[in-house]
Formats: structure tokens, sequence, C-alpha cells
């Protein structure tokens, strides 16, 4: 039976990708209608222009609809693609910069700027999902809005019962890493990951095609030879060789996800130019590509092509899709409570670990091992800080946003982290919660 999608957020410039990837799987994977829904008007329609002209290249005889109104955009969808940024790259920018006014790291999902973010995220995602409850209550939501481990602890709490599957794909862009950089194909590992949402370490990579654990000289390479970054933007190859002195110097044992360099290389992360950050980076290409794309497609609908591709972005959402549809029981490192699974961390946190999926949906496998203090101990940390955060939502307590700040680990001290939450919160105004 074909499937009615609903891409929430469908004015992202990651939408062609999904749709592509969706189309390469048309036998698991069949499409009746795709529905963008977007807030934001102007972004949705140019985005309906190119996935119109994708739908119409590849004769598909898909249904679309592109909508702003979140009745129309759900009543009745099967799976919900979720996307959405809250006050788009305009505010992305302040939870970069504003960090780094103050000599603090700047990102859109770690530190400050990522708590800022995830402030706004829940006030957008949780009315989404009462929609989506409301509207289509037997869709499966995949979740790739950010920053996923705060996303995921506010559902939890609202909507206890909802089907929904957190996913993020950096694990498989560090696996692409390893398998340009060194051969590997990515396809025959096995990994045994844990940690949280851009907050984690390998401690295992069983390569199947070798019958044995490639972790250790996959570490001696990182070592030795480096990764091969020489096509990636500035922003991505500093962070890869970051990640590099991180296995040099602290993690001799583990390969640790890239994001950590935030946490213990701020030194290191502050050295880009505080005045065009990642954002500025997107606003100039990704958002600069979608604007040149609608102007070329209105000019002549009769384009070979438009220079987009299917990416793993698409690819790991439209196989978490396969996966249920079809009961496969396929294997990806999702964000799900913890309840034991990895057995020295609070019962409460929300960890990221490998899982199965299937028609009942996720299940997670257990570590059965305790984790080293180091990890332990920054993860703890995380988690608390988080948890406080989202207290401070539901709560629309200022107290709990000051001690959720003030405990972030890229934070100096308590006076710095009320600077900067008074400065957020003027900045933000009113996509947060009105703090008392």
């Amino acid at each position: 039976m074909a499937n009615t999608i609903t891409v929430a957020g469908g004015g992202s410039g990651h939408t062609p990708g999904i749709l592509l990837t969706a189309l390469k799987f048309k036998e698991d994977f069949p499409i009746k209608e795709v529905r963008l829904y977007d807030i934001d008007e102007e972004r949705n329609s140019d985005m309906g222009i190119i996935v119109d002209y994708l739908l119409k290249k590849h004769n598909t005889g898909i249904k679309l609809v592109v909508t702003e109104d979140p009745e129309e955009a759900f009543t009745g969808c099967d799976f919900v693609f979720s996307q959405i940024r809250t006050g788009g790259m305009e505010m992305r920018e302040k939870d970069e910069k504003i960090p780094l006014k103050y000599g603090l790291v700047g990102q859109e999902t770690c530190g400050l700027g990522g708590f800022s973010y995830g402030m706004r995220s829940m006030k957008d995602f949780l009315e989404m999902v009462g929609f989506i409850e409301k509207y289509a209550p037997d869709a499966w939501i995949l979740n790739y809005t950010n920053p996923e481990s705060i996303i995921s602890e506010s559902v939890r709490r609202q909507f206890p019962n909802i089907k929904i599957i957190n996913a993020c794909d950096m694990t498989i862009g560090i696996e692409e890493l390893l398998e340009n950089s060194f051969g590997y194909d990515r396809r025959n590992f096995i990994p045994q990951y844990y940690g949280l949402n851009h907050f984690g370490w390998y401690k295992e990579l069983y390569d199947v095609s070798r019958g044995k654990d490639v972790l250790p000289e996959v570490i001696e390479k990182i070592k030795n030879e480096g990764f091969d970054v020489s096509d990636m933007v500035p922003s991505w190859a500093h962070t890869y060789r970051v990640m590099e002195e991180m296995v040099k110097n602290i993690f001799p044992d583990h390969l640790p996800n890239n994001y950590l360099q935030y946490y213990l290389y701020e030194d290191k992360a502050l050295e880009e130019d505080p005045n065009y950050t990642r954002a500025n980076e997107v606003m100039d290409s990704r958002l600069k590509e979608i604007k040149d794309t609608v102007a070329k497609i209105k000019e002549n609908r009769e384009l070979d092509t438009i220079g987009y591709e299917s990416e793993s972005h698409g690819l790991y959402i439209i196989q978490i899709a396969i996966s249920i549809l079809h009961n496969k029981n396929d294997h990806f490192m999702l964000i799900v409570p913890n309840k034991g699974a990895i057995p020295n961390l609070r019962e409460d946190a929300v960890v990221e670990i490998p899982c199965y999926v299937n028609a009942r949906g996720v299940e997670p496998t257990s570590l059965r091992y305790d984790i080293p203090d180091l990890h332990k101990g920054m993860m703890e940390a995380q988690v608390a800080s988080e948890k406080l955060l989202v207290d401070a939502f539901f709560e629309q307590s200022y107290q709990k946003a000051l001690e959720a700040f003030a405990l972030n680990q890229t934070v100096p001290n308590a006076t710095v982290a009320k600077k900067i939450l008074d400065e957020f919160i003027e900045a933000n105004g009113d996509y947060w919660v009105d703090l008392k």
C-alpha cells in the first residue's frame, strides 16, 4: 500500500535529498502523496517548486501538497519526517554568536547555543506533536529536529505514548569518513557505540568482511595518517583535525563523536572566525542554492538536472521507515530512554545506542558493561543540565534555566551563565516560553 508522507520543515534544504532517496527505494517504500509543511510560506513555496520539478522529472505520479495548515498537512498521513528549525538560520546565527562574545563555544546543538535552540525547538515541536496526535494518531514521527536529546526528553514527558523515533545521522557521517579516508565499507560495520546525542564513543567496530573488530587499527590509522579532509568546507575540515587530536591525546581506546571537541577542546573551537560561523556558511551555500535553483526552474522547467542528489540524511530516515513497514528489524543508532541499557548511567537518561527497528517500533540493545568513569562523568553532567533545561521549559522557571546554563560543561562560572541567559531571553523573545 502506498504511503502519504509529510515533511515537517518542508522548506529545508535537506528535503530534496530525502525525496530522491525515497524514489530510489520506491519498491520498498511506495509513496502516493508528499506534503510539505512549514510555517515559513516563502521557503515552503520555494521548496515546493523544486519538489514539483523532481516529481515530474522522475514521472512519479505522486501528488504534491504544499501547506502551512497543520490539519491539511497531517490528516491521514502515515509518516512525518520532522526537520523543523524554529527561528531559521537567522536565530541559529544568534545561537552561535552570542556565546562567542563571551569567549565561549558557539554551536547550534552544543553548549549554550544548543540550549537556546532547545528552548525554541521544544515549544514548536510539542505543538506539532499535538497536531499529529489530533489529526494522524497512527502516524510514525521520524524525527531529525535538533537538539535531539532535549526534544526527546520533552516529548517523553508530554506525549509518552506517541509513535516517535529520534534519529541522528552523525554516526553515519563518522563511518563515511572512515570509509573515505581508509578504504573501509561502512555497510560491513556492526558498531558498539554509546553516549548521548552528539556526545558519544565507539567502543568496537566489528567488520563482518574481516571477521574482527577493526577499531584498534582505525585508531592507529587516525594517529598515523589522519583523515582525508581534502574535499571538505573549512569548518568541517577543522572539526576532524580536532577529532584526530582527541583520539591521540584523551581517548586512546575509543573513537569519539566529533562534537565532543566543544566540551574538551574549546580553545580549538574558538580558533574559527567568530564573525563567520557555520550559520553564515549555510546561508551563503545551501540557502542560496535553493533560491538559485528556484530561479532556474522558473526560467526553464525542461532542465536536465538541478544538482540535488540523494544523501545520507535521506537514506537513514527512509531506511528506518522501510524497516517499520516491512518488519525488517534492521539496526540503527537511535536516541532512546536508557532504562538500564548503559548499566552505570542513570535510568532516566536519554541515550544514543544501537537499536533494532521493526513494525512495533524501537527495540534498544543493552551494553551489558559499565562505561569508563571519564565518559560517565561527562554524560551525567550533560544529562543533568539538559533535564534542568526541560524542567525550565515546562515550569517556566528562570531559576531552573540558570541552573542548566551554569551546569553546562562549556561554561566557566555562574556569572557568565547568567549574562548569556539574559541575552538569549532578549534575543529569542516569543520563541521561548516566558521564564519567571
